[in-house]
This record gives C-alpha cells, sequence and structure tokens, in this order.
C-alpha cells in the first residue's frame, strides 16, 4: 500500500464536516470558497486522490461509483505519470466481487448492486489494461458476473437517483461497455454464446437508445472513443459538435448546463439544482472540464486546438489548495463527492494532454 502523506492545508477548510474520514486520514470538506492553489500541484492532486479512496476503503468499505470506483476506472492509466495505483483499493474490489458473486441474480438486480458490479468490472478491467498488462481471472469473473445480471432490454437496473453516476440506466451501459473495451483481449477471446449476445444486445442498447441528458451523450462520445465499432463516425462528429456547444467563454465546461434540472434520474434534484444562486449562469466546474477535454483528447481532437487549450488552461488555473478541483454536487449541498471525479478526471486529461510530465509541474510552455 502507498504511503499516505500529511500536507497542509488551510485551517479553515477544517471547520466542516471532513469529506473523508478515517484513522490518520482527515480530508477536509470540499468548499467553493476554498482558495485557488497559486501554483498548480500534481502531487497535492495525487495525494487528494490517494487519501479520498483509502478513507473510503477503511471507513465505508465499498465500492462506490463517486470514489472507489471512480478511483479505478481512471487512476490505473495514470500510472507512468503517478506510479502502481493503490493494490488496498484493488483488493476492495476483488474482496466486493467475491461476495457478490455468491448472491442471486435476483438480489443483484436490486438497489446499488448492478452499479457496483459494472464499476468493478470496470475497474478491474482498467487495471489489468494499463497495470498487469493481462486479463485476470477476477476481471473476466466480473465481465461474466456483469452479463449474467444484464437486463433484456441491454442495460441493467438503476437507482436513477444520484447524478451523474447513477442517474439512468443509460450511463451505467456506458461504464459497462468501456469495461468490455479495457478488458485485455476478453472481447477478441470470447467464445461463450450468452456473452458475445450480451455485448451485442449492450451495443444494441446504446446505438438505438436516445440518451437522457446531454451528459448521456458525453459520456456515449467517450464510450464510442474506446469501443472503435459502437458508432459511425457521422454520429461520433455530432456528438463532438454537442461537447463543443457547452464550452464557457472562460474556456471550462459546467455540469449543470448538460441537463435539465428534470433530466438528471427521475428528476428528483430538481427543486435544489434550480434553488441555487446560480442557476441561471452556473460557472465552470472541475468534473465536466476535466471530461470534457478528456473525452475531446480520446475523440481525436489535437491538443494544440485552440479551443481545447482553453480548457487545457481553465485547469491549470484553476486548481484549489488541497490539490482538488470544485464542483458543487447536483445531489446535496454537504459532501460534495464530485470533487472526486472532478480532480481525477483533470489529471487524465491533463496527461493525455501532453501538459503534465513529472510530480514537480506542468510541462513548460513554449514561446
Amino acid at each position: 500500500m502507498k504511503k499516505i502523506l500529511f500536507l497542509f492545508v488551510a485551517p479553515a477548510l477544517f471547520a466542516a464536516t471532513p469529506q473523508y474520514q478515517s484513522e490518520k486520514i482527515t480530508v477536509p470538506a470540499a468548499s467553493a470558497d476554498e482558495a485557488i492553489a497559486k501554483q498548480f500541484s500534481l502531487e497535492k492532486a495525487d495525494h487528494y486522490l490517494e487519501q479520498g479512496a483509502v478513507a473510503w476503503t477503511r471507513k465505508r468499505g465499498c465500492v462506490t461509483c463517486h470514489t472507489t470506483g471512480t478511483y479505478m476506472q481512471i487512476r490505473p492509466e495514470l500510472t507512468p505519470l503517478l506510479g502502481k495505483p493503490n493494490t488496498e483499493i484493488h483488493e476492495l474490489l476483488t474482496d466486493e466481487l467475491s461476495g457478490l458473486a455468491k448472491q442471486s441474480v435476483a438480489a443483484l438486480d436490486k438497489s446499488t448492486k448492478p452499479a457496483q458490479v459494472i464499476y468493478i468490472a470496470a475497474g478491474l478491467a482498467e487495471w489489468d489494461r494499463h497495470v498487469t498488462k493481462k486479463l485476470s481471472a477476477e476481471t473476466k469473473s466480473a465481465l461474466e458476473l456483469m452479463f449474467t445480471i444484464q437486463r433484456k432490454s441491454g442495460t441493467w437496473g438503476s437507482l436513477d437517483c444520484w447524478p451523474p453516476f447513477e442517474s439512468s440506466a443509460f450511463q451505467e451501459a456506458t461504464v459497462a461497455a468501456m469495461a468490455v473495451a479495457a478488458a485485455p483481449s476478453w472481447r477478441a477471446e470470447l467464445k461463450d454464446e450468452k456473452m458475445k449476445a450480451g455485448v451485442a444486445s449492450l451495443q444494441k442498447y446504446l446505438r438505438e437508445t436516445a440518451p437522457p441528458n446531454d451528459y448521456g451523450s458525453v459520456v456515449l462520445l467517450w464510450t464510442a472513443a474506446r469501443m472503435k465499432d459502437l458508432l459511425p463516425e457521422k454520429r461520433r462528429a455530432e456528438l463532438m459538435e454537442l461537447l463543443w456547444s457547452h464550452q464557457r467563454k472562460d474556456g471550462g465546461w459546467s455540469i449543470r448546463t448538460f441537463s435539465a434540472p428534470e433530466k438528471w434520474g427521475r428528476g428528483n434534484r430538481a427543486n435544489k439544482l434550480r434553488a441555487e444562486p446560480e442557476f441561471k449562469n452556473p460557472p465552470s466546474d472541475g468534473h465536466m472540464t476535466g471530461l470534457a477535454v478528456l473525452v475531446l483528447r480520446e475523440a481525436g481532437v489535437p491538443a494544440n486546438d485552440p479551443r481545447l487549450q482553453k480548457g487545457i488552461q481553465w485547469l491549470l488555473a484553476n486548481q484549489r489548495e488541497s490539490g482538488r478541483w470544485w464542483t458543487r454536487s447536483l445531489n446535496t449541498d454537504k459532501a460534495h463527492y464530485i470533487t472526486y471525479s472532478g480532480t481525477a478526471y483533470p489529471l487524465l486529461a491533463l496527461m493525455k494532454s501532453g501538459v503534465l510530465t513529472s510530480k514537480l509541474a506542468p510541462k513548460p510552455k513554449s514561446n
């Protein structure tokens, strides 16, 4: 397990309930009032991701989309930059997989369990792809379990109440498809006809089902960038233009422009979102700007594209002192766990844009 570092953070941040906490780890509350960092720090961002995932693992002991699931979906690809991911989080996923595999299909179709199975499969697949470079028995088992509980519609059960991650069956289907795409050689060597039919049903669902909102269109584009045979070039181009159309004047993107409040999940957060003081003009945020830059890069947009450069510069200029980027939760104004993906996405986006070359600083700008 990685050694947990302790960095000084402004005392004012500790006034509220910590965002993550376990023995020897305290991650201060996330807040829009947190100071902008004077200088970008990859080390602080890495530290935030590690502490959040470890604290959640030790205190909660479960796979959750917003933290441990995101860690395993994103962190393995950052290995060239940050080193090998924390094996403690990998062990959490394999342990959870063992427990879930003992349950009935009916039980696994309820509550958060479909999402857990999907994120376990995705995380283990990413680990295999970027860390061990070969398919593991655990990843194979996770994918098989995932398709065992797939519904006839091609997707999975969803509580659709915690946007953006568990906000729709559509979003869950994109993560499942990315798990298939990431697992080394799994699909290419697949012989089980039921599994093949499951993959085909998943692709059919994603091709024929209208995304629930523009955020759904973005994660569909991301999936298509990784699963090359999912969408035709014309459809991918349309999705890219939609994503560009949401870019803000400051170069960033705001997650709140990607859906009407009533279209997030089953609309149970609409009153909260409409009551926000910035509702009519929401600010750019780390989650959406990081995701936008990441997806556009994977979709083939060159790093030197002027519009993309504006997004990259927004990320470099808006990191907070704790190492994370600020994103206001779509759900409650308490923990704001979305700052976790809102930090993981920016790091992967910056790495894929050729900006980050070491743990110390962004790549110097040329004259």
